[in-house]
């Protein structure tokens, strides 16, 4: 389970990786149903979009365990990973990135803001590696195995 400091911890890197671009960014860390845990935006970002573009790269991740800008593939793929999140909706954008502990979806790191989609990604990448976690990308049937296996395992 990801926890209120480690998302911390990916925010505070998130942005440090931000300032070394010369970017001002949104940056938002959820859990793995889409539920917000923490939500920073620097001085200077541009607007309140960027708030919830960051919170919904975020919770496309974190639902279908990619990164964001695969939303459409997977529900186009009949893969989707539904939650109940309603606040925000998920963006199919790039930006948003899964956090993955021992292959299990722990949540998603959203960033908005930055001069390219490019920059977003790179700088939650650098925010999710700070806790440890190194891979950020999972093959898709393996994701869809190991969901079936553990619904099957939790019945």
């Amino acid at each position: 389970m990801l926890t209120l400091s480690e998302s911390q911890q990916i925010i505070d890197a998130t942005i440090q990786q931000a300032r070394r671009l010369n970017a001002y960014i949104s940056v938002a860390v959820c859990d793995s149903h889409g539920r917000l845990i923490a939500l920073n935006r620097m001085d200077g970002a541009v607007d309140w979009e960027v708030d919830r573009c960051s919170m919904g790269k975020a919770v496309a991740a974190a639902i279908i365990g990619c990164p964001s800008y695969r939303l459409f593939e997977r529900l186009r793929t009949g893969v989707p990973r539904l939650s109940s999140c309603t606040v925000v909706s998920p963006r199919g954008q790039r930006g948003g990135l899964p956090i993955i502990k021992g292959g299990v979806v722990q949540g998603g790191c959203g960033v908005s803001g930055a001069p390219t989609a490019e920059q977003d990604e790179e700088c939650a990448r650098a925010g999710i590696e700070k806790i440890g976690v190194a891979k950020i990308e999972m093959d898709l049937a393996n994701y869809a195995d190991g969901l079936s296996l553990s619904i099957t395992s939790s019945a």
